[in-house]
Formats: C-alpha cells, sequence, structure tokens
C-alpha cells in the first residue's frame, strides 16, 4: 500500500484553489504530483502556491505521469473528457459536480470505470455526511416502506453567480468564478447544473429511485442561465416527485441574523408506511410513521453546513488501496445528471421528456 497517494488535478480555478487544493497539500498522505490547467501566468501561480512538481496546460502529458488519482475540477462541459481519459489511464477520479452534462456520457462514463476497475467519487459534500447516511439507512430499512412521492426544494444565495456577476464569496480568492462556466447556458451554465444538482444527490442517496420521465419549467437571470428550476419528475416504480430549485435566496448576514445560512434544502420522501422529513436550513431530521412509531435524528447546530472537505479524506483512502465508504459514487451522481438532462431538454422543448 503506497505511503502517499500521487494525485493530479486537471482544472485549478475558483474552487479548485479555494476548497480542494488546500486541503490536499495540507495532507502527509498526499503528494500533489501534477496540475493542469490553461493560461501559463496562472498555472505558474498554482504549481508555485502548492508545491506540485510538474505543471501543464495539455492534460494528455499530465496524464502520462505516474498518478493513484485524478481531480476533475475542469469546467462543467469537459468534465466527461478528462474523467475518461484518467479511467482510461488507469485512475480513480474525484469529478467536481456535475459529474457530465449528458446522461448517455454519464452512464458511459460508469460503465467505463467499471471496466478499468476504478472508481468515482463525485464530491456532492451533503450526501457524505452522516444524517444523510442515517436517512438513507432508514428508507432503504423499509422505515417509510415503498416510496411513492418526494418533494425536494433547494434555495441557495447565489443570484450573483448565476446571472454573471462576481460571487460575493469569492472576493480574495487567488482566482475569481469563470461567468462562461457558471452563467453561460451554452455552457451548463445555471442553478440546476450548478446547485439543483447537490439536492439530487441527498435524494438518490436516500431513496433508490431510477428517473424515467421529466417535465419542467425554468426561470432565467440576466445572463440567460436559470436561476429558478420547476420539475416534475416520474420513477421507474410510478413514484412521482416534485422537484425546486431557487438562486435568488438573500445573501447570509451573519450568524445571528435570521438570514445566516446561504442555502436551504427540503427533502420529504412520502412513502407506504410513512414519511422521512429532511430539512438542513432548521438542521432536523424526522419519521412519521402511520404506525405512530415516529422517530427523530438528533442534528447539531452546524450539522446543515456544507461539508465541502468530507468527500476528500475518501477519495485519498481508496487512491491509496485502503477501505472506504464512497458515498456519492458514479451510479448514484448518474441519476442526478439524468434528471437534469431531461429537465432542460424539456424546458426547451415544453414536452415530457424521456430519461
Amino acid at each position: 500500500m503506497p505511503t502517499q497517494a500521487r494525485i493530479g488535478f486537471i482544472g485549478a480555478g475558483w474552487w479548485a484553489t479555494a476548497i480542494q487544493l488546500p486541503f490536499f497539500a495540507a495532507r502527509d498522505d498526499v503528494k500533489l504530483v501534477g496540475v493542469c490547467r490553461l493560461g501559463a501566468a496562472e498555472l505558474a501561480q498554482v504549481r508555485e502556491r502548492f508545491g506540485f512538481e510538474h505543471a501543464t496546460e495539455d492534460y494528455h502529458e499530465l496524464l502520462r505521469l505516474e498518478l493513484d488519482g485524478v481531480v476533475v475540477a475542469s469546467p462543467h462541459t469537459l468534465h466527461y473528457t478528462h474523467a475518461r481519459a484518467a479511467l482510461a489511464a488507469g485512475c480513480h477520479v474525484l469529478i467536481e459536480k456535475p459529474m457530465t452534462t449528458s446522461a448517455a456520457d454519464a452512464r458511459e462514463l460508469v460503465a467505463f470505470a467499471d471496466t478499468c476497475g476504478r472508481q468515482i467519487v463525485v464530491p456532492q459534500a451533503w450526501s457524505f455526511a452522516p444524517w444523510v447516511r442515517e436517512a438513507r439507512r432508514l428508507v432503504q430499512g423499509g422505515a417509510v416502506g415503498e416510496v411513492r412521492h418526494v418533494v425536494c426544494q433547494m434555495a441557495s444565495a447565489t443570484a450573483d453567480i448565476f446571472s454573471g456577476r462576481p460571487l460575493a464569496e469569492s472576493e480574495g480568492a487567488l482566482f475569481q468564478p469563470d461567468a462562461a462556466t457558471w452563467a453561460d447556458p451554452a455552457n451548463a451554465g445555471g442553478y440546476g447544473w450548478g446547485q439543483l444538482v447537490h439536492a439530487l444527490g441527498v435524494l438518490f442517496r436516500i431513496a433508490d429511485l431510477q428517473p424515467r420521465q421529466v417535465v419542467a419549467m425554468m426561470g432565467d437571470s440576466p445572463s440567460g442561465a436559470d436561476w429558478y428550476d420547476a420539475l416534475c419528475v416520474r420513477f421507474t416504480n410510478g413514484a412521482t416527485a416534485a422537484i425546486s430549485g431557487a438562486a435568488t435566496l438573500p445573501k447570509p448576514m451573519g450568524a445571528q441574523n435570521d438570514r445566516s445560512k446561504g442555502y436551504q434544502i427540503d427533502l420529504r420522501i412520502f412513502g407506504t408506511a410513512g414519511v422521512l422529513l429532511l430539512d438542513i436550513e432548521r438542521e432536523r431530521l424526522l419519521l412519521r410513521r402511520d404506525d405512530g412509531a415516529d422517530f427523530s435524528v438528533p442534528m447539531a447546530a452546524g450539522d446543515g453546513d456544507y461539508p465541502a472537505e468530507a468527500p476528500f479524506p475518501v477519495f485519498i483512502a481508496i487512491c491509496r488501496g485502503e477501505p472506504a465508504l464512497n458515498e456519492m459514487p458514479g451510479a448514484a451522481a448518474a441519476r442526478t445528471v439524468e434528471v437534469l438532462d431531461a429537465a432542460y431538454r424539456s424546458a426547451r422543448s415544453g414536452r415530457i421528456e424521456e430519461v
């Protein structure tokens, strides 16, 4: 078993340099071997700040290095290309969300990873929270019976980034979010790919549902990317879902203010024996059953905060050949892509779209 996981990065923009790389660089069990991003000056900054041995603008060159794993943090529409190449090179991959922007690509990537004997980890980090694990145990154990209906609502204080303006929270960062990635609908910009994917990840981690049909309406930001998403979904078992997203939650104003959290996820799973309620804003997880055997999972203050770093130790362990529970494998992440792919097609066509 290697003492250090040999890690490469494809993509090193705002999120990678602000969240991912500081974590990986601080670990004794990680060796940052190589990084790839466009822009010679920016690449030099990343190499110097995080101590990479190699730096290149050509991801093919990066993948010729001896690597155990690759973090794919490139723009959304490049995730499939970069992840597939990394898998073909024999690497495990951590792919930033969305895993891909095409359902066909997502399914093919999962199958290819299986063929290669490599793992895909998608850091939709709420899915790695212990209370999601407990909610999954309850639902998978039959606590609500057969799932028949889902209500899932998410909102974030992200109106700025999805309209092409600077994200307030990124002030002072090494790099700013690229408006071409986040606010251009031609490049999979918008709230669905950028945020609602998180709530869908939580749903599909908890409930074993396979989407079949989606109909959607969307409201656009000034850049033309979606700020608002309204989806109706039918699953293969006949269950239905009402799913919504909104980018215009007011920005947080401090710990003592009612607006101290910059996001909401409210998930309700209705089954033949009861309902499970998860609310990360109010930090509560409740089970209400028809037989009166109600149950509450304790959540402390702060448990609903976004645990951005939670997936990273899992990926490191996988790269080192250690046992690790992958809470958002490619197969689960692919379902989020299937829903969103169909939703964007439906918003354009005005019809129910097959997954």
